[in-house]
């Protein structure tokens, strides 16, 4: 009895092994990130196709098991755009042991600049605020700054206008996302891009247009640069449209061409706007569905997979969420590729030797994401687009503005 008493012990021994072994997945490797944002309340309709965006892509690094039996994890909080929400969300991430944030809105990420330098965790906002970077050493924009997108926009205008100096207003969010650009847009008038910035208009909420555009036409203004969120500019183009004043070609004399940086445009303009939209010129950093390559196609194959309808498939901001996801993924594969611990310090490490030879092309940008310890502002290349005939296409070739800096 004491042999086979000693046998039984043996194989149940070998049987809990061979369990433990067969199921890794209990004891599985997690990367903790986490997103918090606006999927309800103001630029909501920026921050849900976002929201999905880092959602599926998360999902399919997992469903598809990039890291063997590893796995990332991003929770996703709303916060209604409301800074005292998204510190909370901050705050409870931390204690759950994220290596890497993002974050979302301008407000939130100036209120928690001092946090992130004291936990020093890297963060990739959805805000492309130039100010986030000034007395910050964490912070990664995922592409260039509104303020390089105001300013490439200038340089357009500046190099495509006929007739004289053009003259300029614009026409922002009365926040500091919208302000951000104002200034560095007047510094690039003063170091000699050829324009005159007549008015800054900051909008209300959805109050009728008719005289503002009445007094930049009675001052000569040709073009309006918008830095806001799209239901206002559809607001505003609507208003120009039924005044007759939008120009049917680019800088019209007597009428007015408009344009705007990232988050004015993409196909919810278009939705938002209808045919009031037609000849709008916008830019930002991504390539959009309505230019078929590579990464247009993964795109629409990873909403196709999540069941996405087709408004979230084609969104220039679900693309904006699948990437700064794509970012933080990879980032955590070039560590674990230097057989290092996936840690906050280590991401910070790499992310700031992203550059040159280790420069990342995520297949959704129109030119590669750097950052070097002195440069986070990521994909520095521009794409300018115009709606044509309902649907925005590509005008010129992919650049980099030159008074940016």
């Amino acid at each position: 009895m004491k042999h086979q008493h000693k046998w039984m012990i043996q194989v149940l021994v070998a049987l809990i092994l061979c369990l433990a072994m067969a199921a890794p997945s209990c004891a599985a490797e997690k990367y903790k990130l986490a997103l918090s944002l606006a999927i309800t309340g103001p630029t909501s309709d920026a921050g849900a196709p976002y929201s999905k965006g880092v959602e599926d892509y998360i999902r399919y690094v997992n469903d598809t098991k990039m890291f063997k039996d590893a796995v990332v994890e991003c929770p996703i909080r709303d916060d209604q755009y409301q800074t005292d929400i998204t510190k909370r969300n901050f705050e409870e991430f931390l204690s759950d042991g994220i290596v890497l944030y993002l974050n979302y809105s301008t407000g939130s990420t100036l209120a928690l600049k001092k946090d992130f330098e004291e936990e020093k965790i890297p963060v990739i906002p959805a805000s492309f605020h130039a100010g986030n970077l000034e007395d910050s050493h964490y912070i990664f924009l995922p592409i260039a700054t509104y303020s390089s997108q105001c300013i490439g926009l200038a340089e357009y205008i500046a190099a495509n206008n006929k007739g004289g100096t053009p003259q300029v207003a614009m026409f922002i969010h009365p926040s500091a996302f919208g302000r951000g650009p104002v200034d560095d847009l007047k510094k690039a008038i003063a170091a000699g891009l050829k324009m005159d910035m007549v008015e800054v208009v900051e909008h209300g909420k959805d109050l009728d247009n008719t005289a503002m555009l009445q007094r930049l036409l009675s001052k000569k203004v040709r073009y309006v640069i918008c830095q806001t969120v799209q239901s206002p500019v559809a607001t505003l183009l609507k208003d120009a449209q039924r005044l007759g004043v939008i120009a049917k070609t680019f800088g019209e004399d007597g009428k007015l061409t408009f344009v705007g940086a990232h988050y004015t445009g993409g196909n919810d303009l278009i939705e938002l706007a209808g045919s009031a939209a037609e000849g709008f010129y916008w830019t930002t950093s991504y390539t959009l569905t309505s230019e078929p390559g590579p990464g247009t196609d993964f795109q629409l194959m990873l909403a196709k997979k999540y069941s996405r309808d087709d408004k979230t498939a084609n969104s220039h901001n679900y693309t904006n969420g699948m990437m700064v996801a794509q970012l933080a993924v990879e980032t955590i594969r070039r560590v674990k590729a230097k057989n290092l611990k996936v840690t906050r310090e280590n991401l910070y490490n790499e992310l700031n030797a992203m550059n040159g030879a280790n420069s990342y092309s995520p297949g959704n940008t129109v030119g590669p994401v750097t950052y070097s310890p002195t440069d986070h502002a990521g994909v520095d290349t521009l794409q300018i687009y115009s709606v044509q005939k309902g649907v925005f296409k590509a005008v010129g070739k992919p650049f980099v503005p030159k008074f940016a800096k």
